[in-house]
């Protein structure tokens, strides 16, 4: 016993007089706009999806045809969301070889199937954490894909949208908390500019994360419209109940 308290006294001791140290704290997740009813964004999303995102995820859980769920017909799924091999029945699969991904990136790239309802957690829902990930991507020439992320520190993916967004570096001020140097993230220094301004990258990041957030549950908007009308129904039916009690109870009384 006087072991182990003379450990954690020189523990203590140690920890005390350590010299303050650099530590860069978590970026705060951004609310992503909500538009699981935005039909045109949906699409859009849907589109961004298949084009930057299904070449390394899969979405084994959704399949093509689904998609008439938000406006598109089977034409057009055909037309402009479909591989040559691939029919409006089948399920949304990647083309990458899994053997290849794991040499490339360390481990398989995660089925999205789910992603938007999985990522949930104390900073916000899975949707806001999507939104502030695909919006946090920096240059890390210290890392295999030379990307790095503030939502995800040494994230093993590359930036599939820069092309769109362009090449920025996060800019951080030193701040004191509890004798230790603090790096918060301040701002983004564009370096070089991308496909779409600022404003419209967030804009398509924001269809995508609904598309996202849409397939992680795509009868949801629907269970909220029965919901609400179910909780309408309670209140109408607890009121006549309420009234039909006091009619019975009245003469007893």
């Amino acid at each position: 016993m006087k072991k182990l308290l003379l450990s954690l006294a020189v523990s203590l001791s140690a920890l005390l007089a350590a010299p303050a140290q650099a530590v860069t704290e978590g970026v705060a997740w951004d609310r992503a706009p909500n538009m699981t009813n935005d039909l045109p964004a949906l699409q859009n999303g849907a589109r961004l999806f298949v084009n930057y995102c299904l070449s390394c995820h899969s979405a084994a859980f959704m399949r093509y045809n689904r998609l008439r769920d938000i406006g598109l017909t089977e034409q057009q799924i055909k037309d402009n969301l479909l591989f040559t091999t691939e029919k409006v029945g089948d399920t949304m699969k990647s083309a990458i070889d899994p053997r290849q991904a794991k040499e490339w990136f360390g481990a398989n790239p995660p089925d999205l199937s789910l992603i938007a309802r999985s990522r949930s957690g104390h900073g916000g829902t899975g949707a806001d954490y999507l939104y502030t990930f695909l919006r946090t991507f920096y240059q890390d020439p210290t890392k295999a894909t030379g990307w790095n992320n503030l939502a995800f520190p040494n994230v093993g993916m590359p930036h599939a949208l820069w092309e769109l967004q362009g090449i920025r570096e996060p800019v951080f001020e030193t701040v004191k908390s509890h004798g230790y140097d603090l790096q918060v993230f301040k701002s983004w220094k564009q370096i070089s500019p991308g496909t779409l301004t600022p404003a419209q990258y967030d804009q398509a990041v924001a269809s995508l994360v609904g598309y996202l957030a849409w397939m992680a549950e795509p009868a949801q908007n629907t269970r909220v419209r029965v919901g609400v009308w179910v909780m309408i129904f309670l209140l109408v039916f607890t009121f006549f109940a309420w009234r039909l009690n006091a009619a019975f109870w009245k003469d007893i009384r």
